[in-house]
């Protein structure tokens, strides 16, 4: 039975496994930072089946005008049976109260359908808005 959990933050150990397992590398070369990024989050919501963490979506925000939602995963051997869609409705309705809700995800078309089917927009699309990004290595 898949539950969801909220109020503690997965093990340094669950985390990199996590994390390798959806080939997100570059978050497990560093461990310890991966493990205080999650923690310092200002919200956290997982899945578990069991014990085995399968889901995990992360928000950091002001909790009045934004809300930036992170890190949405789901493991592999889950995908494609709701569990995105189950993490980011949790935390939408958690901050139900803020205005802004704003995502940056890679250029999957499948991810796409999913963020479209609950409201999100490329902001490309949107008039007078436009969005940057810089990432240092």
């Amino acid at each position: 039975m898949v539950r969801l959990e909220t109020g503690a933050v997965p093990t340094t150990e669950e985390l990199v496994e996590f994390y390798d397992a959806v080939g997100w590398s570059a978050y497990t070369k560093d461990p310890e930072g991966l493990a205080e990024a999650v923690a310092n989050s200002t919200y956290v919501a997982m899945l578990r089946d069991g014990e085995r963490l399968i889901g995990l979506v992360r928000g950091l925000s002001d909790d009045v005008s934004v809300l930036y939602l992170q890190d949405i995963i789901v493991h592999p051997d889950y995908q494609g049976q709701g569990h995105g869609r189950r993490l980011i409705e949790h935390i939408v309705e958690r901050f139900a109260h803020v205005r802004q809700k704003v995502l940056m995800t890679d250029d999957e078309e499948r991810q796409h359908r999913l963020y479209e089917s609950l409201g999100y927009r490329d902001v490309a699309e949107i008039d007078k808005l436009h969005a940057f990004a810089r990432f240092d290595e």
